[in-house]
């Protein structure tokens, strides 16, 4: 039914939003299956970046993560490893898994129209071995997520050809937005140098990166 206190075009129940959307095609209900498939495999190996979110008390997280392709590695068909790099140590993804272990994930692969959505439950890892399994620049992860696999299934490429995500002329000037000091300086009212933060933030980046 519709709500008819002060939003009446609000959808408060399930019912009235099946019958505005109608029923998933076939295809979309063939294509989630319980584990990694070797083609969905394919296209974790193939992305370098993906994001990842949370829940906690604290409310909900989504936070990008990046390495070269295949920096998520399946370890078997209900496993995923993901190493947690270098960061800005607020730890948000983290602390949410502490207290709710549920996690999502969903791989983005340049070029690629399609992308690949993981479900699962999230444990952190700090085993040695584990650890140097993904040694990067010599640098070790502070932590590596386990995550157990629940569902697995393809995203259909329409958000990406909308957006046109992959085209070289969708490309904006980094100049065209706010840089991260100017942010910092205003929201700071000044108690961060804008200036300085952008002027040492190339450096940084570089030898901060692992």
């Amino acid at each position: 039914m519709l709500d008819s206190d002060k939003r009446p075009f609000q959808i408060t129940d399930v019912n009235t939003l099946e019958m505005l959307y109608g029923g998933p095609a076939a295809a979309s209900i063939k294509k989630e299956i319980q584990y990694v498939h070797p083609h969905y495999q394919a296209f974790i190996e193939a992305a370098p970046f993906a994001v990842l979110a949370t829940s906690g008390p604290e409310g909900l997280d989504v936070s990008p993560r990046g390495d070269p392709a295949g920096f998520v590695q399946v370890e078997n068909e209900k496993t995923l490893l993901l190493p947690d790099r270098r960061g800005n140590n607020r730890i948000d993804s983290l602390r949410n898994i502490i207290s709710d272990p549920r996690v999502a994930l969903i791989f983005l692969i340049p070029g690629i129209g399609e992308t690949l959505r993981v479900n699962g439950h999230a444990r952190i890892l700090v085993d040695p071995e584990l650890l140097n399994r993904f040694s990067m620049d010599g640098k070790l992860p502070r932590s590596v997520l386990q995550i157990d696999v629940e569902s697995v299934f393809f995203q259909c490429s329409r958000a990406i050809l909308r957006s046109r995500l992959w085209q070289i002329d969708q490309q904006i000037e980094r100049g065209s937005l706010p840089s991260a000091g100017t942010i910092l300086a205003d929201l700071s009212m000044n108690e961060i140098d804008g200036k300085q933060y952008d002027q040492d933030l190339p450096d940084r980046l570089k030898s901060t990166m692992y």
